[in-house]
């Protein structure tokens, strides 16, 4: 009988030693939080927090200055910052660490990367109840600091945080795109900008600009470079054009509805005007800001957040002072299809919480969360870029007034251009939208950039884009990001993550290979032991 015992235990561990690779990563669950009756101020606690910042030191600064203020406030909540340059490493660290339940307790990213992080297993803190909190919730009497109420809060900010019917983030700064022309060489070229720019005015000017003398310098610059049109984010430029024609692109069931002919027609506009040189995107050529300030690019479409970067008094730039040209910089939206219906996409991070097995750390990263909705922070990060504050408290705030008045007053903090971008975000709030966020929507947004990117290399190689090169891409881009597989909404039903992060594999097989190796010891001890006792 107590051998019988001994190898039932033997494969009871050599089961959990298998479950290491064959459970969904992540699937191990957490109990569900819970709001503390009192938040114990006698505690210490020590809180991560992982945030991103576009090498700008002005920035960093404001999360250092932020987080010593609240720390002063809450002398026993400890914040420890961690700086990423990419929110797509923030990503894949978050679920690595989902793995191992070592995730941070406060993150800045995007629900589009939320969607993915919730796996029905109470990974993620639902903020409905914290924020409605009389006590501890937004505007909450127990609260230190000034915190906005609920109502404060952009409604279609706060919408976007929104995954099935709980919010799961709150939005921390906003932005849309924005397209910076060079007007000194559209009028050069013999073109009067319109009020809303169109694809086909900015194509036109762009295939002009092409125009080259006998030694094969651009007419417009004098220069042997010119890419008049450069696109930053391509899967914003398709997002975006497939919603100016209302095309589908996908339903919050997660449904993928991208492969269609409108977008094959989008794909055959890219094609003709990337074949010429005269369009072509980040990934291809680099960085729209360095070429529209050397006088090598008119139309660069990228963030209102990176508006510091663009024009020739930037005061952010990465080319030399030598290479700079002189020319008037003029702020629009995106090129539409009907300017009478202007559609740009919102876009910015948002503020998510992550669920600890003990309830008072999790409250800790809540009033830590709140606080980055206060004046102080919103209106000292939007200074640093063209980003705008997420409440109407902060909009509303004479100091941040003020400092939309004093536009062009310098070509640092007041800087006409960054300034330009935040009036140009607040003026179209109601023309922006957002895209449907379920587990997968990240995939399908890669997707639909890599379309264009895949398109723009092509031709560029001398490929034909015709109907069998489209068919195949619909294709390869359906494989390679796992499109036909169905997404689980995040509603609160279990969804699958996919494959684990390099990472994560080695961790996990490291630690299946220790459970191994104990296990066969122990079966090598038993047998040996049995042996004995036999010959015994």
């Amino acid at each position: 009988m107590r051998n019988v015992k001994k190898i039932f235990a033997l494969l009871v561990l050599l089961a959990l030693c298998v479950s290491l690779f064959t459970g969904c990563h992540g699937s191990r669950g957490m109990d569900a939080f819970s709001i503390p009756d009192e938040f114990d101020t006698s505690r210490d606690y020590e809180i991560s927090f992982w945030a991103k910042n576009d090498t700008n030191l002005t920035q960093v600064e404001i999360y250092k200055q932020s987080i010593a203020e609240f720390e002063a406030l809450y002398p026993n909540i400890t914040v420890n910052l961690r700086l990423y340059t990419d929110y797509g490493k923030i990503y894949n660290d978050v679920i690595t660490n989902i793995a191992t339940q070592t995730t941070p307790n406060v993150c800045i990213t995007y629900p589009d990367h939320i969607a993915t992080y919730m796996t029905g297993n109470n990974i993620m803190v639902p903020l409905d109840e914290l924020m409605n909190h009389p006590e501890y919730g937004l505007g909450g009497s127990k609260v230190v600091f000034d915190s906005p109420a609920v109502e404060e809060i952009v409604p279609s900010f706060l919408a976007e945080c929104k995954l099935g019917e709980s919010y799961y983030a709150l939005p921390y700064l906003r932005s849309t795109e924005a397209c910076y022309v060079n007007k000194t060489y559209v009028e050069a070229l013999g073109y009067t900008l319109p009020e809303v720019l169109t694809w086909d005015f900015v194509f036109e000017v762009s295939e002009a600009a092409m125009a080259t003398d006998e030694e094969g310098n651009y007419l417009v610059n004098g220069q042997k470079t010119m890419i008049p049109f450069i696109y930053k984010s391509t899967d914003n430029m398709m997002i975006q054009m497939l919603k100016q024609k209302g095309a589908s692109y996908s339903q919050p069931d997660g449904s993928i509805e991208i492969f269609h002919e409108t977008t094959r027609d989008i794909l055959g506009m890219v094609a003709e005007h990337a074949k010429s040189g005269a369009f072509s995107t980040f990934r291809i050529s680099s960085y729209p800001a360095n070429f529209l300030n050397a006088g090598q690019c008119i139309f660069a479409v990228d963030s209102t957040g990176g508006a510091t970067w663009m024009g020739s008094d930037a005061p952010l730039v990465d080319i030399s002072d030598d290479k700079l040209v002189e020319f008037e910089t003029v702020v629009m939206p995106p090129p539409q299809f009907d300017p009478e219906n202007i559609q740009m996409i919102s876009q910015g991070p948002s503020v998510c919480v992550f669920n600890k097995a003990d309830p008072q750390e999790v409250m800790a990263s809540w009033l830590f969360t709140q606080y980055l909705l206060t004046n102080n922070v919103q209106i000292a990060y939007s200074k640093t870029e063209g980003y705008v504050p997420v409440t109407t408290k902060a909009q509303n705030d004479p100091g941040y007034q003020d400092y939309l008045a004093r536009s062009g007053e310098d070509n640092n903090e007041h800087y006409k251009i960054k300034i330009d971008a935040v009036k140009l975000m607040l003026e179209h709030v109601d023309q922006t939208f957002v895209t449907p966020v379920f587990n997968g929507s990240t995939s399908l947004r890669d997707a639909s950039g890599q379309m264009i990117e895949e398109v723009a290399k092509g031709v560029r190689r001398g490929k034909t884009v015709d109907d069998a090169f489209i068919d195949d891409l619909f294709a390869n881009m359906t494989s390679l990001y796992h499109l036909n597989q169905g997404n689980a909404v995040n509603t609160g039903e279990k969804a699958d993550l996919g494959p684990l992060p390099g990472t994560a594999v080695v961790l996990l097989t490291v630690l299946g290979c220790v459970w191994l190796i104990m296990g066969g010891y122990v079966l090598a001890k038993y047998l040996k032991a049995k042996k004995v006792s036999r010959k015994g």
